[in-house]
């Protein structure tokens, strides 16, 4: 350990601006960067003119969704993953289940989840690493698979033209900045609260608080509603009134239950083959936890193309912001050379970058295309939930190099996976603290 103090010295400072001055480039990229974006004077034309759009493999027939100004990127993945089934059945190319709807039992439920992590913290300081995580982001709109899947199975789903969209559902940040007030608020009376029966007193107002002030920004959520469509031959369907619930078992085709979560986490403390959960991770007291299998990333590819090329988008998790053009619609690894306009390297790896908190899962959407020579992936079609003003009308390409570096988590169907794994998922899990970045929330906001 080095024990002196090393400061900043006026020799020092001239030294560096000598080095800097004494290579002409460096002056060259500096009259670039202070009038142009530094993506714009990094970007590798190469690497740009050596991706195209086409694919091998191609599912989607729809156009794109927008989760606007929130942080619900992994809902709408997950609706958009079910909404396929939903239109083939249907008979329809344009359909979307409602994203506010699940956005409102989720945010109740993660009320109602935060109390129950701060009651068991009850005899833990406020400055404690977990009691300070939890506080820092209360009800925030993030999630991840498991924590879509627990809501669409308590709740069920419902066309979005049954619980449109509001003003705070497409715009949360005011909403929640008062359930957050709420809810620290609440965790200071329940940490002071002196027994069971207080603490259930508590929690009580504040859940009827948290209703209303849900219900007020989203609105009420339907117990039931009447349906009838008319398809794209058009012909014209009545079913009647269906609670969300029976929606869900008529006209979605995929059972979220048996979907399980598979990462790549390649930190020497995390091994593959074993799972994992989050402490104090999840937003359905009492549902299934938030639980993942390590695997390696050809795993995650080779499912998520078996997966396309037999007719089924995937949900999946990564770092979104590395490596992208947002307007030209496309992600690689080596997209942008910071290293060349900077003279020096980036050397950290995936596993490092994981470590250092340099990434981390940030975004979540579907894979709807694959590009295969043989069977190897080549590149990858993805349905953003950006709307369609970018990309290709709001679908983007991923070159499978980005893949391997910045796609943490697929979706997939448990029997899909080698008998090993299957037999993997049923092991106790490791419980990583819940500050680990692979507990991580899925954002990924316009």
């Amino acid at each position: 350990m080095v024990s002196s103090s090393t400061p900043l010295t006026e020799p020092d400072v001239a030294l560096l601006r000598k080095e800097f001055d004494a290579r002409p480039v460096n002056r060259l990229f500096q009259n670039a960067i202070t009038k142009s974006p530094i993506t714009d004077v990094a970007l590798d034309h190469a690497v740009v003119t050596g991706i195209d759009r086409s694919m091998s493999h191609r599912l989607d027939k729809w156009p794109v969704t927008s989760q606007e100004k929130s942080g619900r990127c992994w809902m709408f993945a997950g609706l958009n993953l079910l909404r396929a089934g939903v239109m083939d059945k249907l008979g329809v190319k344009d359909f979307e289940l409602s994203q506010n709807y699940p956005f409102f039992w989720d945010k109740l439920e993660r009320c109602n989840y935060f109390l129950e992590s701060m009651a068991q913290l009850a005899d833990r300081p406020a400055d404690d690493r977990t009691v300070a995580w939890l506080l820092q982001d209360v009800v925030g709109d993030g999630g991840q698979w498991n924590m879509f899947a627990a809501i669409v199975q308590k709740y069920g789903v419902v066309p979005k033209t049954v619980m449109p969209e509001t003003q705070s559902s497409s715009n949360s940040a005011a909403m929640n900045k008062n359930l957050r007030s709420l809810l620290r608020q609440a965790a200071r009376d329940v940490r002071a609260a002196s027994g069971d029966a207080q603490v259930a007193e508590i929690r009580a107002q504040v859940m009827a608080a948290a209703y209303r002030i849900l219900a007020m920004h989203l609105g009420t959520p339907p117990t039931e509603f009447d349906w009838q469509w008319t398809d794209d031959d058009g012909e014209f369907h009545r079913d009647g009134t269906l609670t969300p619930a029976q929606f869900r078992d008529r006209y979605v085709t995929i059972d979220v239950d048996d979907y399980v979560c598979l990462v790549d986490d390649p930190r020497p403390t995390s091994p593959r083959g074993r799972t994992f959960t989050v402490d104090h991770l999840g937003n359905v007291v009492g549902g299934a936890p938030v639980r993942y299998l390590n695997v390696p990333p050809e795993t995650l590819k080779s499912l998520a193309a078996e997966a396309i090329t037999s007719g089924e988008p995937v949900w999946f998790g990564c770092d979104v912001g590395q490596m992208m053009e947002r307007d030209l619609g496309i992600w690689d690894a080596r997209l942008y050379d910071f290293a060349g306009v900077y003279g020096t390297s980036f050397e950290l790896d995936k596993a490092e970058r994981l470590a250092l908190h340099e990434t981390l899962m940030t975004h979540a959407m579907l894979l709807t295309g694959v590009d295969l020579d043989g069977n190897t992936p080549r590149k990858w079609r993805v349905e953003n939930s950006w709307g369609s003003d970018k990309a290709d009308k709001g679908f983007y390409t991923m070159n499978d190099s980005w893949f391997g570096e910045y796609v943490f988590e697929i979706a997939a169907p448990r029997d899909r996976l080698p008998a090993e794994l299957q037999a993997a998922l049923d092991t106790e899990p490791i419980v990583l603290p819940a500050w680990d970045p692979m507990g991580s929330l899925a954002l990924g906001q316009r």
